[in-house]
């Protein structure tokens, strides 16, 4: 009987294939040709690679350069850092007796320095990644097209790109936010380009160093909140609620089922380029820690309500987007990513970091105080009997300065 090669990871599909499936009833036959869809879909070329082709198009040098150099900062990935950046300063819970509309405490000048320094450092970090890895990246489809790969930049014009990048990107956050955040930025920079990259080559570790590197942003962001309202402004006392480290352990433990997915799905790619991943040589393994990982949002979760970040309606929200991450990641471990499910678990990753930061946010403690406060009415009674107790005091302190009226004082 003849064979064809499918597209996906060399695997031979018998031509008696379409005999079996027409033999299925009608719902299961679907079931399998979604299942088969899936697994043959190969994941498409990051936005580097996409950037570099529309600059290798381009008749315009100024163009072309421009992103060429664009596509150095991998954009989608330095956005989403950015993104949980922003996330964890927004989430930074600001005592109501320190903060006031007229005066609130978390600064949009900080911010701005904090998300272009986060930027930058991050740009630099994945400019040295490349700068190191053109010769592996030409091996991967998703990476092949990169501009050092096609030519477009040279390797000196990459090492140049990330020495720039990362000194104003420190600097800005030293500047503008505080010594601590910018500490953080120049450690993701150096863990990034120089631990996780060539650590790659070395060991699986490299997907918990990796982890680490994800982690470190909701740090930056909860840093640079506290150190509005810190007294000496110490890495200890910036750092030192535990609502920053909830959400460091949430970035950590999201890149497991995230990144053990993707690498399934081009486990092949990466054996033959030399990466040392979990998915080719321990595929066991890489699926039972994508699954211990998810599990793990249920406590971090529950951490963060717990430790006044969110309020209550938070636990129940987050359970629902937690527990499909985690049914997604128990049917990987079950059937090892085959039909399909290395890529369910990969979208459900994709869409569950974003709905829980943006659930966080929503849920922040006290942040529909005030609104129910005003819709029913207590707040307006509080400040009445306040105003009235304020004038009493008052009335007793002038009683005790002066015990006799200047009225009732004779000539």
């Amino acid at each position: 009987m003849a064979e064809t090669t499918s597209l996906f990871h060399g695997e031979s599909v018998s031509c008696d294939a379409g005999t079996k499936l027409g033999a299925l009833p009608p719902h299961r036959r679907r079931q399998k040709q979604t299942q088969t869809a899936a697994a043959n879909t190969v994941i498409p070329p990051d936005a580097s690679s996409l950037l570099a082709s529309s600059s290798a198009a381009s008749s315009s040098t100024l163009h072309r350069s421009a992103l060429a150099y664009l596509s150095l900062s991998k954009p989608r990935l330095t956005a989403l850092i950015v993104l949980t950046t922003m996330a964890s300063y927004a989430l930074f819970p600001v005592d109501p007796l320190l903060s006031s509309p007229a005066a609130p405490t978390l600064s949009a000048l900080t911010l701005v320095y904090l998300t272009a320094g986060t930027a930058l450092a991050s740009s630099s970090a994945n400019a040295l990644n490349m700068a190191y890895e053109p010769k592996f990246d030409a091996q991967m489809s998703r990476t092949r097209n990169r501009p050092l790969v096609r030519g477009l930049l040279s390797t000196r014009q990459a090492v140049t790109f990330a020495g720039v990048t990362g000194m104003v990107g420190v600097a800005a956050l030293h500047v503008g936010v505080n010594p601590t955040v910018a500490a953080l930025g120049a450690l993701n920079i150096f863990l990034y380009a120089g631990v996780y990259t060539p650590m790659k080559r070395l060991s699986v570790a490299n997907t918990w160093a990796g982890a680490i590197v994800g982690g470190i942003p909701p740090l930056m962001g909860w840093a640079a909140a506290s150190g509005a309202t810190a007294l000496d402004g110490t890495m200890t006392e910036l750092l030192g609620h535990p609502g920053g480290w909830l959400l460091a352990a949430l970035l950590f433990a999201w890149q497991f089922p995230h990144f053990n997915a993707l690498s399934w799905t081009i486990r092949e790619e990466y054996k033959r380029a030399g990466y040392q991943m979990m998915a080719w040589k321990y595929p066991a393994m890489n699926a039972r820690v994508a699954l211990r990982y998810s599990l793990l949002f249920f406590p971090i979760c529950f951490g963060l309500w717990w430790v006044g970040v969110t309020d209550m309606g938070f636990l129940v929200d987050s359970s629902v987007v937690n527990a499909w991450v985690a049914r997604e990641a128990w049917r990987f471990y079950r059937k090892g990513g085959e039909g399909g499910r290395a890529r369910g678990l990969f979208w459900a990753s994709v869409w569950h970091l974003p709905l829980l930061l943006v659930l966080a946010m929503v849920h922040k403690a006290g942040m529909w105080q005030g609104f129910y406060e005003r819709v029913v009415g207590i707040g307006q009674e509080e400040d009445e009997f306040d105003e009235e107790e304020d004038e009493v005091e008052d009335a007793k302190r002038v009683l005790q300065l002066y015990p006799t009226s200047p009225t009732s004082r004779g000539p």
